[in-house]
């Protein structure tokens, strides 16, 4: 009973520090380590590290040898935060093992065992020894103080081992073990190493200085056992062997955890550490080695304590040991009491839930030891039904709820120390159900489709729609092209647009509220036209004909109903469909052959698949093969020629492409004879592109009919020959020239030749036309010009000509030869250059619908052409046809519609041909009975119409007369 009041009494306090989650047993951050101190600075100041983690922060004591560090009484001892600091530390007073001790309300934690060791050196004793040579990686031995002797030559010996490994040698886990074997001997000796147990040495070992060090890295268990040198020579061999005994430090298999558990309870903590020797196990409690009593067992790394009370709170520390190194597991006790608490872990305000469904609605009050449950609803205690369970955490379980199961839930919570209550509020909603579901569909590729997925909720719920394709959830926020949700609060309906072959699957549509989730599925099988065959292969090929066989690729849930065979060459446009034996390929037709190829072309061939929704894409490309060669079939055709030399016969053909070539060493053969013999002569081409052939043969008539046909050949034989074409020999220029030839000037710049036709016959050579040559007194040959008329042609007229210029001309005929003589020469003078002045001071007059022109007459420079008489050139403003009218006087009168605009312009007229033009004149459409016009400075375009030309002064002639 007084320690019930006593925990009464502590119970704040408990409660406070049981509450304050800050508060944190001491953590080792950082533990003294072993010194080595070279005692030549033993002026100097040793620091041992430690420091720890803690709320509050931890205090710090210090062990040497077991005993506490008094510091109020030497100032060779200092705390430095957590660390220790040892003022000139002197051998026999500060060697030693060293331990931190780290305590805050909580606890104290036990550091590891710190050795501090001084480090000297005495000096050698001096005494001068002789020189000795030695081989690099032998062993050698330097005598110490040798007896008086007698000098001799050495002779040979057996090896002795002079420097060895010790016959034990205890090596820690994963160290690097060496192991010296040095020998000498005459001959050098040679090294070697076994073990004992006849098991192979380790693949890991090293060798060096000549295998006299054996090195093993990383020692291991599997690593132990005895060794053994063997040192050997002409003369005989000698042994040194020893022990390598593995060792290992202790290495936690098991840490104890941080526990808090409540008054009364009881502590099963259990630590486990390996290691060789194995370790044993102590207990501290705050720095302090734990004894067993009467509720505390403590058997190697288990300890018990049973019934515990606040004192049992604390740190412990679990210590496991070998002779090697001990290691500590730190973990905290809490030992907690306090009176059920609902303020850190309410019942939840409002649980919510759906008609027949199924809830829990928790009780968690924080009470030390456990507090114990019970229910009401309103005034009236729960107990056990069909539909109502009291769970073991004290947790209200209510199953196929109702709406009248709505209201106010009160948990009570009650242990020695004290009650607590707390209430909560349930509250029912409608059940979610999916009303229309999605469905299994068929569809085409392309088409587009929606996808139903509505349901009936509670109008205080809100739904969320998810849906998954083949496992995996359409992020319709991104933009995805094919998919858009569409609907209302209550509608889910998916689209997919233009839908892909890849869009087959399972869809599935998740209905998710705060209170449940569920979901429907449906399969959509998308059909379209079918997959790339695969594997097309050529099994066969000849000159004509190929084998093929293919694997079908995927149908796309549509039957492949037919397959077409395409072939490419260098020489086709794209792929080409092909014929086929069979004709027509089924769907299940995986052979075919191909025929009508060409000979000695390079084919490649695909295949192509087709069911009802469309044709496929097509397979990869066959290999590319080459047919075989024949004997070419297709023979030259637009057989032609004439024309060359005398004595010559040119024979002229279209070529045949490569394609039609059918094999190697193509060429063409040529058959000709004239017209009447009987006998042909034939000839060979042995050019692939050769298009033209000249036969030479000084008997041919000029210009003689043949006979000529051309065929075509190569490697594998000869092929077809052409029909027979009439092909004409070359002929002889023409003889004779022309006569009669007269030359006159129409203009500056232009001049009419003449002559008399030549009366031709096949002895004075054939006359296909005349070739007009003409040039100034002063050209170059290359000056000269030339210009031809075809047929009985006997003038021509020659423009571009120098103004006032002496040209001569002669002409000569031509035929296919060549030309002829030439007539003899003959000249003319061109016309003087006509006016460059335009006309001036153009006026005019429009009344009622007549329009009178007047200008100024045109004076000409000295080396012009006499002004003749003016060309007037008129046309309507939207009309591109211009009239002309002539006069040799300085005005004109003219009839002008009232609808148009007008232009006019006028130009002089002399041998020498037309002078420039005036200024454009716009003459506007009449808007008033009477206007006048003057030129203007600027040039002006003006729009005409219909215009009737009369002549002012011919009238006025005509009136005097």
């Amino acid at each position: 009973m007084r320690l019930l009041w006593k925990l009464v009494i502590l119970l704040p306090l408990i409660n406070t520090c049981a509450g304050d989650s800050r508060l944190s047993r001491p953590i080792f951050t950082q533990e003294p380590q072993d010194v080595i101190f070279p005692l030549e600075l033993s002026n100097s100041e040793i620091i041992l590290n430690c420091a720890a983690d803690g709320y509050p922060s931890p205090h710090y004591r210090w062990k040497q040898n077991g005993r506490d560090i008094d510091f109020t009484m030497s100032y060779h001892y200092r705390l430095d935060g957590g660390s220790l600091a040892i003022s000139s530390p002197q051998t026999d007073q500060d060697i030693g093992t060293y331990q931190c001790l780290a305590t805050n309300p909580l606890g104290t934690i036990l550091s590891r065992k710190a050795k501090l060791q001084f480090a000297y050196i005495e000096d050698f004793e001096t005494k001068t020894r002789s020189t000795v040579s030695v081989r690099e990686g032998q062993g050698v031995v330097l005598l110490c103080g040798p007896p008086p002797h007698f000098g001799g030559v050495m002779g040979e010996y057996e090896p002795k081992i002079e420097v060895r490994f010790p016959e034990t040698i205890q090596a820690a886990k994963g160290s690097s073990v060496k192991l010296e074997c040095f020998a000498l001997g005459n001959p050098v000796p040679d090294i070697s190493w076994r073990r004992l147990d006849g098991s192979p040495l380790p693949g890991k070992v090293k060798y060096s200085k000549s295998q006299a060090i054996l090195e093993i890295p990383n020692f291991q268990q599997e690593d132990e056992g005895f060794y053994e040198c063997i040192a050997g020579n002409l003369r005989g061999r000698n042994l040194a062997k020893g022990q390598l005994i593995f060792y290992a430090l202790p290495e936690w298999e098991q840490k104890i955890q941080n526990t808090y558990l409540s008054i009364y309870d009881s502590l099963l903590w259990e630590c486990k550490a390996r290691g060789k020797p194995n370790p044993w196990y102590t207990w501290l409690k705050n720095g302090e080695r734990l004894s067993p009593e009467e509720r505390i067992q403590i058997e190697n790394g288990t300890l018990i304590i049973t019934m515990l009370n606040l004192s049992d709170s604390g740190v412990y520390q679990c210590a496991a040991e070998n002779k090697y190194q001990i290691i500590y597991a730190n973990a905290e006790l809490r030992v907690l009491a306090s009176a059920p608490d609902f303020s850190k872990n309410p019942i939840k305000k409002n649980s919510v839930v759906q008609v027949g469904g199924d809830i829990a609605i928790e009780c968690k009050p924080i009470a030390f030891p456990r507090a114990a449950i019970s229910w009401k609803r309103r005034a009236e205690s729960l107990k056990q039904s069909k539909r109502v369970s009291l769970l073991e955490d004290g947790s209200l379980k209510i199953y196929n709820v109702t709406r009248s199961d709505a209201g106010s839930y009160t948990c009570i919570a009650t242990n020695q120390f004290g009650v607590a209550r707390n209430t909560g509020s349930l509250v029912v909603k409608e059940r979610t159900i999916i009303t229309l579901p999605p469905s299994k569909m068929d569809v085409t590729v392309g088409e587009s489709i929606v996808l139903p997925c509505q349901v009936s909720h509670d109008p205080s719920i809100e739904v969320v729609f998810v849906w998954s394709f083949n496992g995996d959830v359409i992020d319709l926020k991104k933009g995805v092209a094919h998919f858009e949700r569409i609907g209302g609060e209550s509608v889910g309906d998916l689209m997919i647009r233009n839908i892909q072959l890849n869009h087959s699957g399972k869809y599935l549509c998740t209905v998710k509220t705060t209170l449940e989730s569920l979901s429907a599925a449906a399969d959509i099988i998308v059909r379209g036209p079918p997959g790339p065959p695969d594997d097309v292969r050529v099994e066969h090929i000849s000159s004509t004909t190929s084998q093929l066989s293919w694997r079908p690729g995927s149908d796309n849930n549509s039957p492949i109903q037919i397959f077409t065979v395409q072939a490419r060459t260098p020489f086709s446009v794209g792929w080409q469909a092909v014929s086929t034996v069979p004709e027509i390929l089924s769907g299940k037709t995986y052979n075919a052959t191909v025929v009508g190829l060409s000979p000695w072309v390079e084919y490649e061939f695909r295949v192509v698949a087709g069911n009802s929704i469309g044709i496929g894409e097509p397979s990869k490309p066959s290999e590319l093969l080459r047919t075989k060669a024949s004997v070419p079939v297709v023979a030259p055709t637009n057989i032609n020629g004439g024309g060359g030399s005398r004595s010559e016969l040119v024979i002229t053909w279209e070529s045949i492409p490569e394609e039609l070539q059918n094999g190697e060493e193509f060429g063409y053969i040529i058959m000709l004879r004239p017209v009447g013999s009987t006998t042909w002569i034939k000839e060979r081409v042995p050019s692939v592109e050769s298009s033209r052939f000249v036969y030479r043969n000084e008997s041919i008539i000029p210009l003689s009919p043949f006979e000529v046909k051309v065929g075509v050949y190569n490697k594998e034989g000869e092929g077809s020959l052409s029909t027979v074409s009439i092909v004409y020999s070359g002929e002889d220029e023409p003889q004779l020239a022309p006569r009669g030839t007269s030359v006159q000037s129409f203009s500056a710049s232009e001049m009419e030749v003449s002559w008399n036709a030549i009366a031709w016959n096949r002895n004075t050579g054939r006359v296909l036309g005349y070739e007009v040559l003409y040039w100034t007194d002063d050209s170059k040959e290359s000056m000269i010009g030339k210009t031809r008329v075809s047929g009985n042609v006997t003038t021509k007229n020659i423009t571009g000509l120098k103004a006032n210029t002496v040209y001569f001309a002669s002409v000569r005929a031509y035929n296919t030869a060549g030309t002829g003589p030439s007539s003899p020469p003959v000249n003319v003078t061109t016309k003087k250059s006509p006016p460059s002045q335009p006309p001036a001071n153009i006026a005019w007059k429009l009344t009622n619908s007549k329009l009178c022109l007047n200008w100024e007459h045109v004076k000409t420079m000295e080396n012009e052409s006499e002004v003749l008489g003016y060309k007037i050139l008129y046309r309507q403003n939207r009309q591109s046809k211009t009239h002309i009218l002539e006069t040799n006087n300085t005005s004109a009168e003219l009839l002008v519609p009232f609808e148009e605009d007008y232009l006019i312009e006028i130009r002089t007229v002399s041998d020498g041909g037309d002078g420039s033009s005036s200024e454009e004149i716009r003459i506007p459409k009449m808007s008033s009975l009477s206007s006048r016009g003057f030129p203007v400075s600027e040039p002006r375009v003006h729009f005409l119409s219909v215009i009737m030309i009369f002549y002012c002064l011919l009238f006025s002639h005509l009136n005097n007369e």
